[in-house]
């Protein structure tokens, strides 16, 4: 494990030159690293193998056996890199084999580079650099983003940036441009970001008199584009974000086009297509392969604000067409983020009130995340450091190794645009003229819990600020003393005024922030001193970057660091699967909650009870001893104390003032949010000076929204269920009791690691009758509760409740545990109940109710995918008549009541296949993927549906 070393300054030998190359280059001292010794010789090595399968079909997707990683690393860590970032075709000489060789090959590509290129003074400098980079990504204290990973030390093409914004004129060779630049990003790995306010809307004429095609009609031949290269094997899936400017004229039907997108999903989903996720159905849909955003200015919020018009303005003259209600068009935005999460917003004003380079042009748009936010054609080069790393025992945030950290990472970060591939020479121009690079962080939920301080809290929100502030000014501080070695960004002389005004913002806002503790003003006061330091600096040489800082997902990469949480994100859940080496998962407390009541002074018996509570309930109410003034520090952003949708408001807001581009954050809602409550969100986006925002609202992606139709829909179901009560009122209710002996069968299973067995009885004459549940040990809660559902479902099957309603009611229901089973026909389940009731449907059940709601064998689902029928897939045969001899009726069992309300395609509309998780499952392993940023990534296997 990493050793504490003395802190060394890394300094420059020149700081003179604002134009050129200087004559000497950095020095470099060490500072996490030993002379003489290697880093690979201070930790310990083990062999490990890695197998990943297939959620559908048990089959075997990746395996790779024998792989070499560092003792301290976690199977899930190691699951990720192998499976990802390996180079070389599987089973040949080529194939990377450990963490060494794939270390090895960028950090040897950065160390050649950075000496060509003459940022280090001596070869010792350079060697030294080389060590601790080696020694900083060996121990996880940061990583680069994927495409460094994929790319660096290959044959392929360099291209080592995430995010890539692109540009779109009113012309159709530009917007076949648009297509062609896109599909080259995605195919190496990355997304992009486009602005299509400059072409003309549907309403405006063309030169020839006819109508143009207007915006949203070139968006589907992206959207398609983007979906043909996502499935056609892509690194990952493609990820991009349109963005439309809120005085366009077809900006209401940009607002509305996924919402509409939506219905269609339902619409399809309900007539027995396959619309989940990669479902070959889907392809049918539109516009799901971006994120839409709106650019509002100022005087459109000012027009909100006061309840008066704007006006929408033609594309080729800016002159007025006609003016629109401003509060009704941020309704009609809130209305579809409630319904399907987009339109996100970008505030247009502030964005450029931020920019470095205004007198080359103004920001327009941003990367498919939101965090990178620069000139057209440009990227982003991206790398993101683990807090964790730098929090100590008792709670102090160690500044100095931190500080050296973000110099070492944001250096190489620089020296990778001085190799680096790119796909189209506009790009590469812009890049490297302006040199835009993207420092970040993961993990800082994790350090605010384990500090103990509350993720929505002015406490947590201070030292939040204090290390960003601190992270960019040093970077800032670091790109000046680098522009003294090898010159300031081309683009620097004709913006030199508007960035060190923006530079003075980010002092000014560092000076502006509140402390409430020793930690967070300890953090503030070095960051304080690098901005004056920096400034200082800046004023004679200028800088190397024109940005230095975002804040990103850190999906895949997070999870590569073993990160507990991503990006700026608060913790998911108190309660998590952890990877074993030899296969399997055990599911564990947060580490963070036991280090976190250490910090707010309970003894260890306490955190014992404490942690004990938190494993069988998952969440800190009521735990024994837990004080209820700090049930706060343990808030999620799920689960039975998630945090408020304006916490996570206000955490952005506390950060942004420190940061070049924006966040990647999701604002998190409950289902039961209203669609106020999301236009309150985006109209303090705005007051608070956030530069984007975009919002989640539980289960809106499948949720009806509210509306003639579903009104509709609840009436009938309303009047059937009148209807059936009636029938039963008549007829009084009558219990059929099953014979002393009955078929049964008795299952074994596992859900998420719970070990449990289900026998279930028939009637001889068919139909389940009795149901017993098994879980835990004998008199613990679990057992009681599990015998208590088993008895009433019993009974309630045995006056006649039909099956098919309880498996309506109880699938897809959530809660803990949950996760991956040992079933070869349900690989998932949301619960231990969701699973029961999937595995009693597929016993009892038709084949006709069965497909209607969802629940298919994976016999019947591969014969779907081979085109075959699956109602003919044989099914094991059974003697009725054998079974009925071994158990006759008695004699006295009472006449049977005649529901006459069977379940109808309305029940079905309303069913529990029509809701479902609001996190998608991973389409490669089938886990749950967890929040990061706008997007979702797999701690499974690092997959993501589009983050870096």
């Amino acid at each position: 494990m990493p050793k504490t070393t003395k802190a060394a300054a890394t300094t420059t030998r020149t700081a003179k030159k604002t134009t050129g190359p200087a004559e000497k280059g950095l020095t470099v001292e060490r500072v996490f690293t030993t002379a003489g010794v290697h880093p690979y010789d201070e930790v310990e090595w083990e062999q490990r193998d890695v197998v990943m399968t297939n959620w559908r079909d048990g089959s075997i997707n990746f395996e790779q056996r024998g792989v070499e990683f560092p003792e301290f690393w976690s199977q899930n860590a190691t699951q990720i890199v192998t499976s990802k970032y390996f180079r070389g075709a599987l089973g040949t000489p080529q194939r990377e084999t450990g963490l060494k060789q794939v270390i090895d090959r960028v950090v040897h590509a950065y160390h050649v580079a950075g000496e060509k290129h003459g940022y280090f003074a001596t070869a010792e400098d350079a060697q030294v650099f080389a060590d601790e980079l080696t020694w900083l990504l060996l121990h996880q204290y940061f990583s680069f983003n994927s495409p460094v990973w994929f790319n660096v030390g290959t044959a392929a093409p360099q291209q080592v940036s995430a995010c890539f914004i692109l540009s779109v004129d009113d012309t159709m060779e530009s917007i076949l441009d648009w297509y062609k630049e896109e599909g080259m990003i995605f195919k190496g790995g990355s997304g992009a970001g486009v602005n299509l306010s400059k072409i003309r809307a549907s309403a405006e004429l063309l030169s020839s008199g006819g109508n143009a095609s207007g915006p949203i009609s070139f968006m589907r031949g992206a959207d398609a584009s983007a979906g043909t290269i996502k499935s056609g094997g892509a690194t990952r899936r493609a990820a991009k974000m349109v963005v439309l400017d809120v005085d366009h004229p077809d900006i209401e039907a940009f607002i509305d086009t996924k919402a509409r997108e939506e219905d269609k999903i339902r619409a399809l989903r309900d007539a027995g297509f396959d619309v989940d996720l990669g479902g070959e159905d889907m392809f049918s849909v539109q516009y799901q392969n971006a994120n839409n955003s709106v650019r509002v200015s100022d005087v459109f919020m000012k027009a909100v604000e006061e309840g008066t018009d704007y006006a929408l303005t033609a594309r080729q003259t800016g002159a007025e067409i006609e003016r629109r209600d401003a509060r009704a068009v941020f309704r009609r935005m809130a209305q579809a983020a409630w319904e399907c999460a987009d339109p996100g917003i970008q505030y247009d004003d502030i964005i450029n009130d931020w920019h470095t380079n205004p007198n080359t042009d103004r920001i327009y748009a941003s990367n498919p995340c939101s965090e990178y936010m620069s000139l057209d054609d440009s990227s982003c080069n991206l790398a993101s450091l683990n807090l964790m790393k730098f929090l100590g025992d008792d709670g102090s945030f160690d500044v100095d190794r931190f500080t050296k950290a973000v110099e070492f990472v944001i250096t190489a970060m620089e020296i990778s645009i001085s190799f680096a591939d790119f796909p189209t020479e506009k790009i590469g121009e812009t890049t490297r003229d302006y040199r835009q690079l993207g420092i970040g962080y993961s993990n800082l939920g994790a350090l605010l819990m384990t500090s103990g301080y509350a993720y929505d809290s002015d406490e947590g929100r201070a030292l939040a600020a204090a290390i960003t502030a601190l992270m960019t000014g040093v970077s800032y501080r670091r790109s000046a003393e680098i522009a003294g070695a090898v010159g300031p960004y081309a683009g620097y002389e004709r913006n030199a005024e508007p960035h060190q005004r923006v530079m003075a913002k980010h002092a000014a806002a560092a000076d502006a922030v509140e402390t409430f503790g020793d930690v967070d003003a300890t953090v503030l006061e070095a960051a304080k001193a690098e901005w004056a330091k920096g400034n200082e600096i800046g004023a004679v040489n200028g800088w190397r970057n024109a940005q230095a800082s975002v804040l990103a997902p850190t999906g895949t990469i997070s999870f590569m660091m073993d990160s507990d949480t991503t990006g700026i994100e608060p913790d998911l859940a108190l309660v998590k699967h952890k990877k074993l080496v030899g296969g399997g998962s055990m599911e564990i407390v947060n580490q963070s909650i036991p280090r976190a009541l250490t910090r707010l002074g309970y003894n260890a018996d306490d955190r014992q009870a404490i942690v004990d509570y938190v494993a069988e309930h998952g969440h800190v109410v009521g735990a024994p001893a837990l004080r209820e003034e700090h049930y706060p520090v343990f808030d999620c952003a799920m689960g039975e104390r998630a945090i408020a949708p304006m916490g996570h408001v206000l955490m952005m807001a506390a950060v942004q003032p420190f940061l070049s581009g924006a966040i990647s954050k999701t604002v998190n809602l409950p289902e039961s949010a209203t669609v106020e409550d999301i236009e309150e969100v985006y109209f303090q986006g705005w007051k608070l000076g956030l530069k984007a925002l975009a919002i989640y609202r539980d289960n809106c992606k499948v949720g009806q929204p509210l509306s003639a139709k579903k009104k509709e829909i609840d009436k009938a179901v309303e009047e059937a269920v009148e209807q059936a009560v009636e029938t039963i009122a008549v007829h009084g209710p009558v219990r059929r009791k099953l014979p002393k002996k009955r078929p049964s069968q008795t299952i074994s299973f596992s859900v998420g690691g719970a070990e449990g067995y289900m026998t279930s009885s028939s009637y001889p004459d068919d139909g389940l009758g009795e149901v017993f549940l098994k879980m835990s040990k004998q008199g613990s809660t679990l057992a009681g509760v599990m015998d208590a559902l088993s008895v009433s479902i019993s009974i309630a099957l045995q006056y006649g409740v039909p099956l098919e309603k309880y498996v309506e009611k109880f699938t897809n229901m959530r809660f803990e545990p949950a996760g991956m089973t040992d079933d070869p026909d349900i690989r998932m389940a949301s619960s231990v109940v969701d699973y029961i009731f999937r595995r009693l449907a597929l016993d009892y059940l038709p084949y006709e109710e069965r497909a209607a709601i969802g629940i298919l064998t994976t016999a019947e689902r591969t014969a779907e995918l081979n085109g075959e029928d699956p109602a003919k897939v044989s099914q094991p045969e059974v003697d009725l008549d054998a079974l009925r001899a071994s158990a006759p009726i008695e004699e006295a069992v009472a006449e049977r009541v005649q529901i006459e309300s069977k379940p109808s395609r309305l029940d079905i509309l309303t069913s529990a296949q029509a809701r479902s998780a609001d996190a998608p499952l991973c389409m490669n392993c089938g886990t749950k993927m967890r929040p990061a940023g706008s997007c979702y990534a797999c701690e499974g296997c690092g997959a993501t549906s589009g983050c870096s």
